[in-house]
């Protein structure tokens, strides 16, 4: 299985899962490089994945089941206008020989799901390298429980999230705890690939128990005071 990044708007990744001719769309913002992907590379899409309701996560679903029109899709609740396929926490399917188990992993949108397939996780925006999405329905608890989820898979599983943030993710890292050598060692890291334009993911759970200040938080209390400070941090 193969995973690559087709970037959309000015930081979005829209991952695309390869099993020889085939392939599975995640979370397809727009249309136009998935499409010129999928001719390009000579691949059928066999199934498209959303994790949440965002536009920037959707927006490109309608124009490529018009190029694709069986395309089975798989969402949340919130995504049904579009998923034929709607699943919820602790269901598992099966695509291309591999199964999928659904975790929810809500806070930045109500019914926000992950996909982990083996050791591949994709959280759309629960989940950044350093960071993790905004809380925009006011819920901290479910989005701190949602780390305490992603904090419980081993330590090899590779994070595929929705965005390139991770240097800005880090920098606020710095700004809290800049004597925290993991933390200014990745940043280094992330700036010398970002200067090449080279996308900082996949990470793996490893690293974020390492450097993501909101997935060690303690407490929701203590998360939402960083998930706070990180909004106004830029």
């Amino acid at each position: 299985m193969n995973i690559t990044p087709v970037k959309a708007f000015s930081d979005n990744y829209i991952w695309v899962i390869e099993e020889k001719q085939d392939a599975i769309v995640v979370d397809p913002g727009e249309s136009e490089g998935v499409l010129r992907y999928l001719k390009d590379n000579q691949l059928n899409l066999h199934a498209i994945l959303l994790t949440h309701e965002h536009d920037d996560h959707i927006g490109g679903v309608r124009a490529i089941l018009t190029a694709f029109p069986e395309t089975p899709v798989y969402g949340p609740k919130e995504t049904e206008r579009l998923a034929d396929h709607v699943v919820e926490d602790g269901d598992f399917f099966t695509l291309l020989c591999h199964s999928f188990h659904v975790l929810k992993t809500a806070g930045h949108s109500h019914e926000h799901i992950s996909f982990l397939t083996g050791d591949s996780l994709f959280c759309g925006d629960a989940l950044f390298s350093g960071g993790c999405g905004r809380v925009f329905t006011g819920d901290y608890q479910a989005q701190y429980d949602a780390l305490q989820t992603f904090s419980q898979l081993d330590d090899k599983v590779h994070v595929y999230a929705g965005h390139e943030y991770t240097q800005t993710n880090l920098r606020f890292a710095q700004s809290v705890e800049p004597s925290n050598q993991a933390i200014n060692e990745e940043l280094d890291e992330v700036n010398r690939l970002r200067e090449k334009d080279i996308p900082t993911l996949p990470s793996t759970i490893g690293k974020e128990r390492r450097i993501n200040l909101l997935m060690q938080a303690e407490n929701v209390e203590d998360f939402a005071l960083l998930r706070t400070a990180r909004d106004q941090f830029s």
